[in-house]
């Protein structure tokens, strides 16, 4: 067996990617905010889309450039750690992620967002805490943690479904749809938007978070998927929406589309939309061969816990 994942390899990690991605829009969402905006200009340099992606646009540089935040809602913390089935996890791998979660946020100076309790108790918890962590197994020794933060606009728009099974495939483009044309106003497009079709109730949803980590313009699962994906992203792009809902093109950058075997007597789909200001980041912990990896923030992370 190889050496264990840490609790503080995990901490490190998420602390030095929750201060990354709250102030740096995902490199490959900025090439495609960048991409339309060369392209609106080229078509018409006074339209109303030129106008609000060269806002988008400047917005994620000054962010980069100087360390803000490049949205106000700096988002609930999502913390997936994707570890090859070769490797051991101690029970207590997330026991250093509330620390991580309350350095990043303080030192950050990022908006505190959490409540303690949704129903019963919504007193903010003053640290952005709890962050919503789970544990993905995959083939091999390497591991990867994959951190996401997600704001309230984003997710409210977002949306699952159990359809019959004989909705098909014109019946996930309806829903998508019908989800866009109410709820893509409140999300801040241009959208990146993960679908997931498939697998169970609390499984679906997984599945479209997790297709919001793929890079924009690579390839999907299948050829199949890909043709689907560009279907999904022209009916999409076809409601004029358009960037910062104020009509025109694009609506969303793209659609990315995760499936899964599922029952017999079911058609799962979720909606998870991904706003401009879309921030993720993954940091590799241990290579193919099961050699940990060094992390850049260590060394601030050691000196803040002495």
């Amino acid at each position: 067996m190889d050496m264990p994942i840490t609790p503080a390899q995990v901490g490190r990690a998420v602390y030095s990617c929750i201060r990354e991605c709250a102030a740096t829009l995902r490199a490959d969402c900025f090439d495609a905010m960048q991409k339309s905006y060369d392209e609106a200009l080229a078509a018409d340099e006074g339209s109303r889309e030129a106008s609000v992606l060269r806002r988008i646009v400047r917005n994620a540089m000054i962010g980069r450039n100087d360390g803000m935040p490049i949205c106000q809602d700096t988002g609930s913390v999502w913390v997936c750690l994707e570890v090859g089935e070769e490797l051991s996890v101690p029970g207590d791998v997330f026991s250093e992620v509330p620390m991580a979660v309350r350095q990043a946020y303080t030192e950050g100076r990022l908006r505190m967002s959490i409540v303690k309790d949704a129903l019963f108790d919504r007193a903010n918890t003053q640290d952005n805490n709890p962050a919503f962590t789970e544990v993905k197994l995959a083939p091999g020794k390497a591991c990867r943690l994959h951190v996401m933060l997600k704001g309230g606009g984003s997710d409210n728009a977002s949306r699952l479904v159990m359809l019959p099974p004989s909705a098909g495939r014109e019946g996930i483009k309806a829903e998508l749809l019908a989800c866009v044309r109410e709820k893509a106003a409140n999300a801040c497009p241009p959208l990146l938007i993960g679908v997931g079709v498939g697998a169970t109730f609390d499984k679906v949803a997984s599945l479209a978070k997790a297709a919001l980590l793929r890079e924009v313009g690579s390839a999907a699962a299948s050829d199949e998927a890909a043709v689907f994906e560009k279907e999904l992203l022209e009916a999409v792009n076809a409601t004029g929406i358009g960037p910062g809902a104020l009509g025109g093109t694009p609506t969303a950058i793209a659609v990315h589309l995760n499936t899964a075997p599922c029952h017999i007597a079911a058609l799962p789909l979720a909606i998870n939309m991904g706003c401009c200001a879309m921030r993720s980041s993954t940091v590799e912990l241990v290579d193919a061969d099961g050699n940990a990896l060094p992390n850049p923030a260590a060394d601030t992370w050691q000196h803040v816990k002495q």
